[in-house]
């Protein structure tokens, strides 16, 4: 029964609890016993909190008892990436020195889910500040694939996709600076949705004039995504790029249906970019299903878009302003692989980084001339599946029997682009490799268009088979 429960989606749960057939309190210890149960095995959480979650669930019970009026997500169960602060509750952005940090205020993000009714029950893990692709930290060892136990969950929302796909929680909060979402999201076969610039208030940001970063959903469904949008969205002086956006109704009572009428344009990979034999089948059939919704698919050229030396100027250089200074009180207490990345920031001039900003206005810019001539764009998530556990960002990556260095720029080409210019794009599970892990394609929308791609989105989900779950042992073999 429990984890029957934990199937539900958080549309299903919401009305039944909202209708009085499911009590918070039963759902709540059915996401806590999961959670406990798989821990050992996935290793994606940093803190569990079932004290303070039963608590805010039984309140939620009687306040349905009393009558009052629930909101959206009212005895909800959510995760929280570890990068996301939550009063009371620790945040260790994934460093040994911050393991006691406990912040006094919720981000905003998670304020207002707190704020509809959804009730916390733990923080799941991310790298150090989140600063690769993959999983692991001195902090708490590696996170587990619920696909494969011996594959990366991704990164560096991993534990935020993880504990969704083994179907612990349906609603996490992630963030995504470079495709902390979308990637996990593709390896562990959930949706992970990084939103327009500004369409949920960021309100950690340190630059949030010129942020690149994400605080995000990560859900199994598109209209679970939807739900979390409701919630999370709208305006906050906190964030300059959230102010003017026009009011979203994500609860909208319309239902998606077909795509006629819809132009997409796709392309597998920017020239030289490798991808995987199995994501190219996967990715052609996902381009089949779309014209089969009746909408007009046409390729476009990926040249020009290959922006990872950008992303890295301005990326990098925002980590060695913000983690040098933490890094020099106690470089041992933080990885090598972290250490290094700040490191190679050095090499960076501040004309280097506003010659990077002056490309990024044009890579926007470049980016919108093609929705000029299509409503969205197609493109595979990542270029194969989920890597080996143990992976490093600075290793080498194997497609197709190929060895490549350079992980970012190889295996996530189309991530980075998009955090970049501000545009929605959606990672959807999309079918899954002979090595039996899952394959995401990503759909990508005008900006501030959230609410069109979510639906185009959900259209293309309920035209596939019914999403598959991995079985998760409860134990690690051996």
């Amino acid at each position: 029964m429990s984890d029957s429960l934990c199937e539900l989606t958080a549309v299903e749960a919401a009305r039944l609890i909202h209708g009085k057939s499911l009590s918070p309190v039963e759902l709540v210890r059915a996401a806590l016993d999961r959670a406990e149960r798989l821990q050992p095995v996935l290793n994606c959480f940093i803190t569990l909190c079932p004290e303070r979650a039963l608590d805010e669930a039984r309140a939620a019970e009687a306040a349905l008892m009393r009558g009052d009026a629930p909101g959206v997500l009212h005895g909800l169960p959510f995760t929280v990436k570890d990068l996301v602060n939550t009063a009371g509750v620790r945040t260790t952005f994934g460093a040994v020195p911050f393991r006691d940090n406990v912040p006094t205020e919720d981000a905003l993000a998670v304020a207002r889910l707190r704020g509809h009714g959804a009730i916390l029950i733990g923080k799941t893990t991310t790298p150090e500040f989140g600063a690769k692709s993959m999983t692991d930290s001195p902090l708490f060892g590696h996170t587990r694939n619920p696909w494969d136990l011996g594959r990366t969950c991704g990164g560096s929302s991993g534990g935020a996709a993880a504990a969704t796909a083994a179907g612990i929680t349906a609603l996490a909060v992630a963030t995504d600076g470079g495709g902390s979402t979308r990637i996990p999201a593709a390896c562990n076969g959930v949706v992970g949705f990084k939103q327009s610039m500004g369409a949920i208030p960021h309100s950690q940001a340190l630059d949030a004039i010129g942020n690149q970063t994400y605080v995000t959903p990560t859900t199994r469904t598109v209209a679970d995504t939807r739900l979390m949008m409701a919630a999370m969205s709208g305006p906050h002086p906190s964030d300059p790029w959230s102010l003017g956006i026009p009011k979203t109704d994500y609860l909208r009572a319309d239902h998606p249906g077909d795509l006629r009428g819809k132009r997409v344009r796709y392309c597998a990979a920017p020239p030289g970019r490798p991808v995987d034999a199995d994501v190219r089948r996967a990715f052609d059939a996902a381009l089949e299903r779309l014209a089969g919704l009746g909408a007009e698919v046409e390729a476009f050229d990926g040249a020009g878009f290959d922006v990872e030396p950008i992303w890295r100027v301005i990326n990098h250089t925002v980590w060695r302003a913000r983690y040098l200074p933490l890094i020099e009180q106690a470089p041992d207490a933080y990885s090598a692989s972290l250490r290094r990345q700040i490191e190679s920031a050095a090499q960076f001039s501040a004309v280097q980084y506003q010659e990077a900003m002056f490309a990024r206005t044009a890579i926007y810019r470049k980016v919108q001339t093609l929705f000029e001539g299509a409503d969205l764009l197609a493109m595979p998530t990542i270029s194969r599946t989920a890597v080996p556990l143990g992976t490093d960002i600075f290793d080498s990556i194997v497609i197709d029997g190929r060895a490549f260095d350079d992980i970012r720029a190889h295996w996530y080409p189309w991530t980075m682009l998009f955090n970049l210019t501000g545009n929605p794009a959606i990672s959807v599970p999309c079918g899954r490799g002979r090595d039996g892990l899952p394959i995401g394609l990503q759909l990508v929308g005008r900006c501030h268009a959230d609410s069109d791609l979510l639906s185009a989105a959900e259209s293309f989900e309920r035209a596939g088979p019914a999403p598959e779950r991995p079985v998760v042992p409860d134990r690690l073999p051996g």
